[in-house]
C-alpha cells in the first residue's frame, strides 16, 4: 500500500466517523440533559362507562425540594469516576 491510499484512508475514516469520536473525549455534563426536563403528568381521566386501566406498574416521579447545586466549570461529570489510588499494603500482616 502506498502512503497516499494509507492517508486516503485515515481521511475517509475520520470523515465517516464525523464528531462522534471527539464528543466522548469531553462528556458535556454541564448543560441541562433531557432526562432533567421529565415531568408527571396528570392521571388518565377515564370517560363515563370504560374501564380504567391497571395503574400498579405507573411510574411516579417524586418532587425534589433540594437540587443540589450545578457543577463547576471545571468540577468533574459525576459519570467520570475518581481518581482511584489503592491503598498501602497491610504490614501486620506480613510477619
Amino acid at each position: 500500500m502506498s502512503l497516499a491510499r494509507i492517508l486516503m484512508l485515515a481521511a475517509a475514516g475520520t470523515l465517516m466517523s464525523g464528531c462522534h469520536l471527539f464528543t466522548k473525549l469531553n462528556p458535556d455534563c454541564h448543560t441541562r440533559q433531557e432526562y432533567q426536563r421529565a415531568a408527571s403528568s396528570p392521571p388518565l381521566k377515564v370517560p363515563p362507562g370504560l374501564d380504567s386501566p391497571n395503574t400498579a406498574g405507573a411510574l411516579v416521579i417524586p418532587a425534589v425540594s433540594d437540587a443540589p447545586p450545578p457543577p463547576g466549570p471545571k468540577d468533574a461529570c459525576y459519570d467520570v469516576p475518581p481518581r482511584y489510588k489503592p491503598a498501602p499494603p497491610n504490614k501486620a500482616a506480613s510477619g
